[in-house]
């Protein structure tokens, strides 16, 4: 039986999200979501993806080294996630991506898995 922290790190919660259609890699260039390692390569503006689910990881020997795992949904139908450092480490651009997505989604209901 694996142990919680074994279960919550980011490799494994990534493998199993890929079992559950979230393949996709995500980054943000130009205040924009790019699709990472394809060939017809797609990008989305703020409103047209959605942050279904987060994950949140710390790393094993510094505190301060932590990372979010955000589960997109473009609506287009593409499944995915992004990374990206927490706080002072954090990717501004990606960051600020992030912050308008989750602004748009305030007044939404999450969707049922």
């Amino acid at each position: 039986m694996q142990d919680k922290e074994e279960e919550r790190s980011l490799v494994n919660v990534e493998n199993k999200l890929k079992k559950d259609g979230y393949a996709q890699d995500f980054n943000v260039v130009d205040g924009r979501l790019h699709t990472i390692g394809n060939d017809s390569a797609k990008t989305y503006a703020p409103d047209e993806v959605t942050i279904v689910d987060f994950y949140r990881f710390e790393g094993e020997s510094d505190p301060d080294d932590m990372s979010i795992l955000y589960v997109i949904e473009a609506n287009d139908g593409v499944k995915g996630t992004i990374s990206n450092a927490y706080g002072t480490y954090a990717d501004s651009d990606t960051d600020d991506y992030l912050k308008q997505v989750e602004d748009l989604g305030k007044n939404l209901t999450k969707k049922d898995k």
